[in-house]
């Protein structure tokens, strides 16, 4: 057995998942999963209205700052229980021993909602750019039910993917990577050098909108900060892959900041460059195709140019929806192990001839769907999508660092680790995402309709407090937290029987 495996033992699991991974595909999934190119461009519009310019252009860095404490955190704790579980397995092992299991049980929850959330915005920013270019190259009219569809769609393909392209999935998530760095490139190259004239620095940098209908110029700056708290998502992925990652108690923790800091850096060129060629704001901003880049994206470099560089994003937010559900069916798997899902036997099971957790696939992949529906009659459903997502994944990630900080020096720090700075850094950290937490529950449009409701809170209340009720009804009575799967002979009974198919 390898370090690896004796580790896996050590927490209490077999090496059930085929662990071929390698320090850059561990990156590369949770880099695919930001995806600049997904999360920057799909809620560009949104940007436009809320804050404009200088609201995503100076919150890209700032909210930057705070994601990168969040993260530093995460890959300490990381480093410590390299397990797929990742969140959820980490808060039963921090907490004080008589709330560990409820620390678990609703850690688990907030990442399995912000998980299917995020995937569910992933996919549907990406029907939303693919149903602009087939409005413009056929006709094909960028309308919700055929937006819907087309999500539909791309979901499955990415189910069919995870099923039986494994390997294909692990090459293409390599590829991703590439494709998503000179794609900005590409993007910005053009967007630099094709328009006869550019926005000023003074319009980039300092030109405020706020076509949000609140009055308050500080409260629609912070709604903007949406962008790229949702963009700066998903990094989680490095951790939920370890048991899948060769020297996974360091390779996962590199993967976590290593994401981060690049998707920033590239981030912020893209935000930038797009900005700056603006063409037409108003026309951007009520585009025919509904996706506002796109339209920045004719006017800028023409018709057919502006349709590849469309081509361009919708390549790399295939990538990352793709990805998305591999990492959130990981999540599923080992908390369907531990029995904290409705018919874990089912989706905890694992396809012998594949070595991935293929019911869970799927789970991932409707759960996303089911979310998304609401856009048929919600004009603001995308937004709420993405607050979903934001609030339900970083509340996940910062309950185990709260819990580390709290832990002090009876932490027990794995490889990978911050010092003496592991505590400031958690503290930080925790009171950004408590700050987060409340903004993005608060409404982002005046006067608040049916169709322009945030439906947020709604979201939680309904799928964390049926979790609520279940814990106090039943699951407190017989959930321990992440379960030991057998004795070290029991677990490599588990390993042989897999290891002879």
């Amino acid at each position: 057995m390898d370090e690896d495996s004796i580790r896996l033992h050590q927490l209490g699991y077999a090496q059930e998942l085929r662990r071929t991974m390698s320090a850059f595909s561990n990156f590369a999934v949770s880099f695919t999963i930001i995806s600049i190119l997904s999360g920057c461009l799909t809620l560009y519009g949104f940007g436009l209205g809320t804050g404009g310019p200088a609201a995503m252009v100076w919150g890209w860095p700032l909210v930057g700052v705070f994601v990168v404490l969040v993260g530093l955190g995460m890959a300490e704790v990381c480093s410590s229980y390299p397990t797929a579980g990742g969140l959820y397995y980490w808060a039963a092992k921090l907490a004080p021993a008589r709330s560990a299991a409820a620390w678990s049980w609703f850690t688990g929850w907030f990442n399995l909602v912000g998980q299917v959330a995020v995937t569910a915005g992933i996919d549907f920013g990406a029907a939303l750019f693919l149903n602009a270019f087939l409005d413009l190259q056929f006709g094909f009219a960028a309308t919700p039910g055929h937006t819907i569809t087309l999500l539909a769609f791309i979901l499955v393909l990415h189910g069919l993917l995870n099923t039986f392209g494994v390997r294909l999935v692990a090459f293409l998530n390599n590829v991703s990577v590439w494709w998503h760095l000179i794609g900005v490139v590409v993007i910005v190259a053009v967007l630099a050098f094709v328009p006869a004239r550019h926005q000023s620095a003074s319009f980039v940098f300092g030109h405020f909108v706020n076509n949000t209908g609140w009055g308050f110029a500080p409260y629609v700056f912070a709604l903007g900060l949406l962008v790229a708290q949702y963009t700066l998502t998903g990094y989680d992925a490095s951790a939920h892959m370890t048991e899948e990652t060769r020297n996974a108690a360091k390779a996962g923790p590199r993967g976590i900041v290593h994401s981060i800091l690049v998707s920033l850096v590239a981030g912020w060129i893209l935000l930038l460059g797009l900005t700056f060629a603006i063409q037409d704001y108003d026309g951007a901003v009520n585009s025919a195709t509904g996706v506002p880049p796109a339209q920045i994206f004719l006017d800028a470099a023409g018709a057919t140019t502006g349709k590849f560089l469309l081509l361009i994003a919708i390549g790399a937010q295939l990538f990352c929806g793709m990805a998305s559900v591999t990492a959130n069916s990981r999540m599923i798997y080992a908390f369907a192990r531990d029995g904290a899902i409705p018919g874990s036997s089912w989706w905890h099971r694992i396809n012998k001839r594949t070595r991935t957790p293929t019911n869970s696939v799927w789970l991932a992949a409707v759960g996303a769907l089911v979310l998304a529906l609401p856009y048929l009659w919600s004009a603001t459903a995308y937004a709420a999508v993405t607050s979903i997502a934001t609030v339900g994944l970083y509340v996940a990630y910062v309950i185990p660092v709260f819990l580390r900080v709290r832990k002090g020096d009876a932490f027990e720090r794995g490889p990978w680790h911050l010092g003496r700075w592991g505590r400031p850094v958690g503290i930080v950290a925790s009171v950004w995402v408590a700050l987060i937490f409340v903004l993005f529950m608060l409404p982002q449009a005046s006067p608040i309709t049916v169709r322009t409701f945030n439906y947020t809170p709604v979201a939680f209340v309904v799928v964390l407090g049926g979790a609520a009720v279940w814990w106090f009804a039943s699951a407190r009575k017989w959930f321990t937290g992440p379960k030991v799967q057998g004795s070290a002979a029991e677990l490599e009974a588990v390993e042989e029987d897999l290891r002879v198919v």
